[in-house]
């Protein structure tokens, strides 16, 4: 007994040590999203203007997102003629057509990008064919087969890094999340970057929500949050140290890295996800085609608000959330439930389930990448009702770039990153009844409204969310920490000073 109370009052205290950081670190978070965020459209005008008079930044101690910042386009050129990389990039799972999650799309976004501005890339992955067809000749494949659920063989994957080290040192090895595990023995590099989309930290404010959410009555989808997943945090804390640089996907994980993780703040650096641009962007005439495919012609879609969700269909996203709101207000306002429109792109078990709301809910299963685009272009806003803070979602920056607004769960990734004002869109904390409200309040508003949200989301998505504005950062960063110290003494550039008044050509 003495044991068990021992057990149980160190588990109160570190969840009590846990709830007083995340508070205290949001505080801070809020301010900041707050003072940068709200008037976002006025104030980076001024702040633009200001960069032109700014003195010359170390990038490596920059602490806001990168993509913020503009690359010289005659730089990039100028860097492909004289300073090609050779890079490593360690990735669980490749990503097959419409299977892949956000982290393999983002490694597939980057990395094609990359190859095609002439970097030699060596890509060490799972996968269950044995061969991944190379569209480049400069986009190398070193396949292994998947261990456990799905991890990288770290021993085969570090052995065939070391063949192909042998031939020509990489210049900057990359892992996404935990593809490359390192550890106390393994050797020091200062040319290693990780790019976290999720961090233990994180899944705990998950596991919380969860179970407030949950049904009381349903007792087997209860979530514990046990000492093991607090150990998993110390664990992170401790190996993430083993990193030479960390990129953090949205501004709430930097500043987590920074405070939570105790990691100088020199060696973390923002890089907000991004999106293609050229495949997600406004076209009315997309949007109605799609429409018309569904039966539905452009009087109807004139007299109606449409919601798009999209993604797995389970109940870590938030659908048990959305079903039920969208149930309870069908029930109670008949209006509502004729003149709005719900059409969701994906799959899962709650597929069936949003099914018996009627036929103004549409299921249409899984898309592709062209087929999404056309998606977002119908619906008038996106809702992301998602349970999990982990990362930054790409979903809702596609809708952003393609001038849809975004209602999304009150998580500090959302509304320190993508939803900074309530100009671009809604956040709703994750109950019924304050779904519900915010749902009432975009009926309301209309489809005027939405438009205007959807110009300003636009605005930000092109000067933050961009694949563009992403793989130039990342270039950016793997030029600074690519070679030994003494090649950088001789580097006649360095990449790690951002120079304003030489890079706004």
């Amino acid at each position: 007994m003495a044991k068990h109370q021992t057990t149980s009052f160190n588990f109160r205290s570190s969840c009590s040590i846990l709830v007083f950081l995340s508070i205290f670190s949001s505080i801070p978070l809020l301010y900041w999203s707050y003072s940068i965020g709200y008037g976002y459209c006025h104030n980076q005008v001024e702040n633009n203007k200001e960069m032109l008079l700014m003195e010359p930044i170390n990038l490596l101690k920059f602490p806001k997102a990168w993509n913020q910042l503009v690359f010289s386009s005659k730089q990039q050129r100028r860097t492909a003629q004289t300073r090609l990389l050779k890079i490593g990039l360690f990735v669980r799972k490749w990503p097959e057509k419409n299977q892949a999650g956000g982290m393999e799309r983002h490694a597939l976004t980057l990395y094609l990008a990359l190859a095609k501005r002439g970097h030699d890339l060596h890509i060490f992955t799972t996968s269950s064919s044995a061969n991944i067809p190379s569209i480049m000749s400069n986009l190398h494949f070193h396949i292994s087969r998947p261990i456990g659920s799905g991890y990288l063989n770290q021993v085969v994957a570090w052995k065939q890094f070391l063949e192909e080290n042998a031939t020509k040192a990489f210049d900057v090895i990359h892992s996404e999340s935990v593809g490359l595990r390192l550890t106390k023995s393994s050797t020091y590099l200062n040319n290693v970057a990780v790019s976290w989309h999720g961090i233990a930290y994180e899944t705990i404010h998950s596991d919380i929500i969860q179970e407030l959410v949950r049904n009381p009555l349903d007792s087997s989808s209860q979530q514990v949050i046990s000492d093991g997943k607090m150990m998993k945090v110390v664990e992170e804390v401790k190996f993430f140290q083993y990193y030479a640089h960390h990129v953090a996907t949205s501004d709430h994980v930097g500043d987590v890295l920074k405070r939570i993780y105790m990691i100088p703040e020199e060696r973390v650096h923002i890089i907000l996800n991004g999106v293609d641009e050229e495949i997600f962007k406004p076209d009315v005439s997309k949007g109605n085609d799609f429409l018309l495919k569904l039966g539905i012609n452009q009087d109807r879609t004139r007299s109606s608000i449409i919601l798009g969700l999209s993604g797995r269909l389970v109940k870590d996203k938030g659908h048990p959330l959305m079903f039920e709101a969208l149930q309870q207000i069908f029930l109670e306002n008949s209006t509502f439930k004729h003149s709005v429109i719900v059409l969701i792109a994906g799959n899962g078990p709650w597929g069936d389930r949003y099914k018996e709301l009627g036929p103004n809910v549409m299921v249409l299963g899984p898309l592709e990448r062209a087929q999404l685009a056309e998606f977002y272009n119908a619906i008038d806003i996106f809702v992301h009702p998602t349970l999990r803070a982990q990362g930054l979602d790409q979903v809702p920056l596609e809708a952003f770039l393609t001038a849809k607004p975004v209602m999304a769960t009150k998580l500090a990734s959302f509304t320190g990153s993508i939803i900074v004002n309530e100009d671009m869109g809604y956040t709703f904390s994750p109950t019924v009844s304050e779904l519900k409200k915010v749902l009432y309040q975009v009926w309301e508003g209309g489809k005027k409204n939405l438009e205007k949200k959807g110009g300003f989301a636009r605005e930000r998505g092109l000067k933050m969310f961009t694949a563009t504005k992403m793989v130039a950062a990342y270039e950016r960063l793997f030029l600074c920490i690519s070679g030994n110290d003494e090649e950088k003494q001789h580097k006649s550039e360095d990449y790690c000073v951002y120079q304003p008044h030489q890079e706004m050509d």
